[in-house]
């Protein structure tokens, strides 16, 4: 599973992470970077919870930043 995590600067200065083939996972952060890591996180929640749910079969698992 590859995930694509698109950024976007909002206008008080924060950075939006969101990854759009995980509908709902998107994070804030003060940096880039903190946005990046936030929204790698909840990812991996939300993947968990699905392969415990098996909606999912296991699989490796990368993000690749825009």
């Amino acid at each position: 599973m590859n995930f694509r995590i698109e950024f976007e600067r909002e206008d008080d200065g924060r950075w939006l992470a969101e990854i759009s083939d995980l509908p709902g996972v998107l994070a804030y952060g003060a940096t880039r970077e903190e946005a990046e890591a936030a929204v790698e996180a909840l990812a991996l929640r939300v993947i968990a919870d699905r392969i415990e749910a098996e909606k999912v079969g296991q699989k490796t698992i990368s993000f690749a930043s825009v």
